[in-house]
């Protein structure tokens, strides 16, 4: 049978058959397997509390520090929960971080939260992951997102500007929009001048 006379349906499974030149078989690109669930509570700090926790070492300890601070006073002055996990799957607390947060449990009333997960998951992919809660979506809508994790999550960006970069950024971004006087943003707001424009 030639490629020639199969049927469309059938051509793919030929391709993975038929030799090419020199030899080689043409084989179907592998399955992405789907992430197995993960729940590791001992990879959490002993500290409670904290808004920033790096499993993987991202952030330097004043990058945390300051924006830990700048987190806890945005939850202070507007009720807006913004939590980051640094991780490498499957290096992660995985579901204890719900607890830990008291996050994104079934019929929790508040909902206005946001987690940032990061992870390179090997250099393949977007390093920005994000957990919005119900009550930020009116505030953040999904395009926000979309454009946000397309400006700063890019393996590019992260290759240009590095991973601490890309998630300081962000996370400006976020605190940036959810401070405006509107707090209402669907454009990604342009780094450096946000929170300085804010007073901080």
């Amino acid at each position: 049978m030639t490629a020639g006379i199969a049927s469309a349906a059938v051509a793919p499974l030929l391709l993975s058959v038929l030799p090419l030149a020199g030899g080689a078989l043409l084989s179907p690109p592998p399955a992405h397997a789907r992430l197995e669930g993960v729940n590791r509570p001992e990879l959490l700090p002993s500290e409670p509390g904290l808004n920033v926790i790096q499993v993987e070492k991202f952030l330097t300890k004043g990058q945390e520090k300051r924006m830990d601070d700048l987190l806890s006073k945005l939850e202070r002055d507007t009720g807006y929960r913004v939590r980051v996990l640094c991780q490498a799957y499957p290096r992660t607390p995985g579901l204890a971080i719900r607890d830990y947060w008291n996050l994104g449990k079934e019929g929790q009333k508040d909902d206005k939260y946001v987690v940032l997960v990061v992870d390179q998951f090997g250099g393949k992919g977007n390093v920005l992951n994000f957990n919005v809660g119900e009550g930020v979506k009116f505030a953040l809508p999904n395009v926000f997102w979309t454009r946000l994790t397309g400006k700063y999550g890019t393996s590019f960006f992260v290759k240009e500007n590095g991973i601490d970069i890309a998630i300081t950024n962000a996370i400006e971004a976020i605190v940036s929009c959810l401070r405006s006087e509107d707090q209402f943003c669907v454009n990604v707001p342009d780094e450096g001048m946000n929170l300085r424009s804010l007073g901080m």
